[in-house]
C-alpha cells in the first residue's frame, strides 16, 4: 500500500495546470456572457455528447433551479433529427468536446449556426472542427484522466456569470474567489484519500455488477461514472439510476450481496441519499458509500463546497481509477469498440 504522501500514476504539476488553465478563464467567460445578454440574448442550450454532456448538467440544473433565464440540456443526435423551436439567434450554446471531433456534436455546429445562435466551445484542441468552429472558443488541454473537473468548472462559471448579469447572484466575487483556490487544495484532498482510494478500489474490482446512486448536483457524476468510466473503461456492468428514482423500481434488485454505490453530496437534495442509504443498509451488506462531506477542503465554504460536490467526488474517483486499472490489469485505454470500429 502507498503512503500518505505518493499518489500511484499521478502528475502533480500537470493536474494543476489544467484546472488552472479552466479557473483562469473566469474573466473572459463572463465577458462573453455579458456580451451576449447585452446583445439580447434570450435563453442558453447546453449541448454536449456523451459524458461532456452529462458533466454540462450540474451547471444546468443550477441555472433552471436558481434562475429565471431559459436554459435546456438537449441530447445532440436527437437534436440534429428534430430541431428545436427555441434554438435561434438570440440563443447561447455551449457546446464541451475534449478532442474537438465528437462526431454528432460536429455534426450540430453547422444547423447551430444556421439557426444563428452563438456558439460557445469547450474544447481540449484547437485546431479541430469544434476547436474551429465556435463563435467563441475556449481551449484548455486535459486528458481523460483530468477532463471531469475542468468541465465541471468552466461549466460552473458559465452559469455563475450568467447569474451574475441577471442580479441573480450577490456574491459571484466571493464564489469565483474560492474556485481559483481549488487547484491545489484538490491536489491536497487526492493525496489525503490515497490509501482509501486503494480500498474503494478492491470493491469494484470484487463485482461484475453495481447499482451506482446519487442525488442533486452528484447524481450527474454517478451516471457519468457508472457509464464512461466502470462500463466505457473497465467492462464492468452498471446500473446508474436517481436516488429519486432508486424506490420505483431498482430497490427490487437489492439483495445481501448486491452491490450499492452511493454518492453523496452537500447540496439540498442529500435527504434523498440519506434515504437510499437507510433503506440499503438494512438489505445488503455490500453498501460503499462515497460522500463528499468526508473531504477536508480548508478555505472553501459550505456555499462553494456544495456548488462543486460532483468535482469533488471525479477529483478521488480519478484517484480510485488509477488503482482499479492496475488491481484488474485493464488499462482505462483499452476499447473493444469506441473510436475502433464502425458504428
Amino acid at each position: 500500500m502507498l503512503n500518505a504522501t505518493a499518489m500511484l500514476n499521478f502528475d502533480e504539476d500537470r493536474y494543476i495546470r489544467i484546472q488552472s488553465g479552466a479557473v483562469g478563464m473566469a474573466k473572459r467567460f463572463d465577458a462573453v456572457i455579458k456580451a451576449c445578454l447585452d446583445a439580447g440574448a434570450d435563453n442558453l442550450f447546453f449541448l454536449g455528447t456523451g459524458g461532456a454532456a452529462i458533466l454540462m448538467q450540474p451547471a444546468y440544473q443550477l441555472l433552471q433551479r436558481k434562475s429565471k433565464f431559459p436554459v435546456f440540456l438537449d441530447l445532440t443526435a436527437e437534436l440534429l433529427i428534430t430541431g428545436s423551436v427555441n434554438l435561434s439567434r438570440k440563443s447561447i450554446v455551449v457546446m464541451p468536446s475534449l478532442s474537438g471531433t465528437t462526431m454528432e456534436s460536429v455534426a450540430l455546429v453547422a444547423k447551430v449556426k444556421e439557426a444563428g445562435a452563438t456558439v460557445l466551445t469547450l474544447v481540449g484542441h484547437q485546431e479541430t472542427p469544434l476547436g474551429q468552429g465556435g463563435d467563441h472558443v475556449f481551449v484548455n488541454f486535459a486528458e481523460d484522466d483530468t477532463s471531469c473537473e475542468s468541465f465541471y468548472l468552466q461549466s460552473l462559471l458559465i452559469a455563475l456569470s450568467l447569474m451574475k448579469h441577471r442580479g441573480e447572484i450577490a456574491n459571484y466575487d466571493q464564489v469565483v474567489g474560492e474556485l481559483h483556490t481549488l487547484p491545489t487544495r484538490l491536489v491536497d484532498m487526492k493525496r489525503a484519500y490515497e490509501n482509501k482510494a486503494e480500498d474503494f478500489a478492491r470493491i469494484l474490482a470484487g463485482s461484475n455488477y453495481h447499482i451506482v446512486t446519487g442525488a442533486g448536483n452528484v447524481w450527474p457524476e454517478a451516471f457519468y461514472y457508472g457509464m464512461c468510466i466502470l462500463e466505457e473503461m473497465q467492462w464492468i456492468r452498471t446500473r446508474p439510476v436517481h436516488a429519486s428514482d432508486f424506490f420505483h423500481g431498482t430497490l427490487e434488485l437489492v439483495e445481501k450481496d448486491v452491490s450499492v454505490i452511493l454518492f453523496k453530496g452537500e447540496d439540498d437534495c442529500r435527504p434523498l441519499a440519506d434515504r437510499v442509504e437507510t433503506f440499503a443498509r438494512t438489505y445488503t451488506d455490500r453498501l460503499t458509500v462515497l460522500d463528499t462531506a468526508s473531504f477536508d477542503l480548508p478555505g472553501i465554504s459550505p456555499e462553494v463546497r456544495g456548488l462543486i460536490s460532483p468535482l469533488l467526488l471525479s477529483a478521488v474517483l480519478e484517484r480510485i481509477s488509477a488503482h482499479l486499472e492496475v488491481m484488474r490489469n485493464h488499462p482505462l485505454t483499452t476499447r473493444r469498440y469506441y473510436k475502433r470500429v464502425a458504428y
